[in-house]
């Protein structure tokens, strides 16, 4: 299909009669179009399209029915049936009352050329841009940034029912391109044992009956890769997606023993970054967060928050599930950045800040990262009678360090640890030995610190000393509100599991959901609708206050 572009122009006149006289008091759909006019135009998904073919259906038109179908959590049958009978969404998309819309599956072919392009964004900020121009959005101010996992699509395995359903995903790839070829290597027990999917099978209870499962299914793997690599294989079926899976798979689960095939131990198989969880979803991953842990991937959210405007998705960022909170910080914000929408302030958990990203923010970006820095790891730090790091006064420039006691480092050195440098330094064995606090200082011989630059050093102990007064408590009370923004995204658009399979089609259905979320709050914006406060029960409401300190991923100093 090729695409002319075409100006959404006005809504016909007698489209505009019929909504007002059915809506008198306007819908979602009504309320943004009146407000924000037609959000998209065909140009902007222009180089999506062929210039040459049958004219396709307006892109600018179906990225709005995209974000309206999250909006309302529709399937595409049912976001097709909706501009076919939904008078309302024939106004927001400015069409006839006899307009009969597109067949379902123009939704799915769409989004595939969104996912290949990489364009999802480009519907996210069309609502933004949108949105500045009516003034209900700037940059500045105040932001907050979370994170929350997304189920994969495809159903969580046992380690059987992993390798089993693998093998079967290879073997029904090969019987499509090489019929012929697959029935002359197959096993006659391949087709009692994989014809059917895995979880219709009852594998056995006890441990050594699953472990002869288990062999069996990894030396079935291995005769089929055996036969596709061997020479006189019909060309290209090594290099199907689902043989190269079933490869992947079974060098991670199975290993050679003196020529016999054999299960590895957890501890032989590769990490999680690596291991895969379903043959279906080859992105997905294990994550695992606090005592969370699940298989697909990870969605970051952030919004402004603290103005009269209404708190906007500014940017969302998918990743796979093992991707930690701590990397993501440099990126969220070049994505803001790029949009000119770096908050003054932007507020995180745990698991995004460090002394390191605070200065980074502020050199890069002049942001200040505000978010609670986990204790460190001494046991000094932990105890009030004992002698953290803060306790020691540093001499920067003779590069000497002192100590309570009065006593003065007798080693400086400056290491490299990994993508940072470090500082280490100790005391005399002489004067720690004689020291009347030593208990109280270190358990070891002598006293060790290990600290960083300058900037980064002060900067971490400061932010440990600012987030115990009340003043820091009550301003960073405003981040608790991003957990709300995950609860409306689980809630009205399904953000808890993935729709579709892999990293880029997950993120576009994050793109998208941001985009929802933002159509639904500017429209609670227009109507006065006031914001829903935290649910808590009468005795939870009863508990003592706790720490500020929010219990997510640590990062290191």
């Amino acid at each position: 299909m090729s695409m002319q572009p075409k100006r959404s122009g006005e809504i016909p006149a007698e489209t505009v009669r019929v909504a007002r006289a059915a809506f008198p008091k306007g819908s979602l759909a009504i309320r943004v179009r009146d407000e924000l006019g037609a959000l998209f135009t065909d140009e902007e998904f222009a180089d999506l399209f062929p210039a040459r073919g049958r004219p396709a259906w307006s892109p600018a038109r179906l990225a709005l029915v995209l974000v309206l179908q999250f909006a309302e959590g529709l399937t595409d049958r049912q976001a097709a049936e909706m501009v076919r009978a939904r008078i309302d969404v024939k106004y927001a998309l400015g069409l006839d009352l006899d307009d009969a819309g597109f067949d379902f599956s123009v939704l799915s072919e769409f989004r595939d050329r969104l996912v290949e392009a990489d364009a999802g964004r480009r519907v996210l900020d069309g609502i933004l841009a949108a949105a500045r121009d009516k003034g209900l959005l700037a940059g500045g101010g105040k932001a907050r940034t979370d994170s929350t996992h997304v189920l994969s699509s495809a159903r969580e395995l046992c380690q059987l029912e992993l390798v089993a359903e693998t093998l079967r995903a290879a073997l029904n790839a090969l019987a499509v391109a090489a019929p012929d070829w697959l029935v002359q290597i197959a096993e006659p027990d391949w087709f009692r044992h994989y014809a059917t999917r895995a979880e219709d099978s009852r594998f056995p209870k006890a441990r050594t009956k699953r472990t002869e499962v288990g062999q069996r299914i990894g030396t079935d793997g291995m005769r089929l890769l055996e036969a596709v690599f061997s020479p006189g294989t019909p060309s290209g079926l090594r290099a199907m997606p689902q043989v190269e899976v079933l490869r992947q798979v079974w060098v991670q689960h199975f290993h050679l023993v003196d020529g016999e095939v054999r299960r590895r131990t957890p501890k032989d198989r590769p990490p999680g970054v690596k291991r895969l969880v379903s043959p279906y979803d080859a992105e997905a991953r294990t994550g695992a967060k606090r005592d969370i842990y699940w298989d697909g991937y990870k969605v970051h959210l952030t919004e402004t928050c603290g103005s009269r405007t209404p708190n906007l998705i500014t940017h969302v960022a998918t990743t796979k599930a093992t991707v930690s909170d701590f990397d993501m910080v440099a990126a969220v914000h070049t994505g803001l950045a790029r949009r000119q929408l770096l908050p003054d302030e932007h507020l995180v958990d745990a698991g995004y800040v460090s002394a390191q990203h605070i200065v980074a923010a502020r050199r890069d970006h002049r942001v200040d990262l505000v978010g609670p820095m986990v204790p460190g790891p001494s046991w000094q730090g932990r105890t009030d009678s004992s002698f953290p790091a803060s306790a020691f006064t540093i001499d920067w420039e003779n590069r000497k360090v002192t100590c309570p006691g009065d006593k003065t480092s007798t080693r400086w050195a400056r290491e490299s640890a990994g993508d940072r440098i470090e500082i280490r330094v100790q005391f005399s064995k002489a004067d720690c030995g004689r020291c009347p606090v030593k208990n109280s200082c270190t358990r070891g011989p002598r006293r060790k610190l290990t600290f960083q630059d300058q900037d980064i050093h002060e900067v971490l102990h400061q932010r440990r000393a600012e987030q115990k007064t009340d003043e820091w408590k009550a301003r960073y009370q405003l981040r608790a509100g991003v957990e709300g923004t995950i609860s409306q995204g689980v809630g009205r658009c399904g953000l808890r599991r993935s729709r579709y399979r892999g990293l880029a089609k997950a993120s576009l259905q994050h793109q998208l959901t941001g985009a929802a979320i933002n159509l639904a709050r500017i429209d609670a914006h227009l109507t006065g609708a006031p914001l829903a406060r935290t649910r808590i029960s009468h005795f939870a409401a009863l508990r003592p206050a706790d720490p500020v300190i929010d219990g997510a991923e640590s990062a290191p100093d």
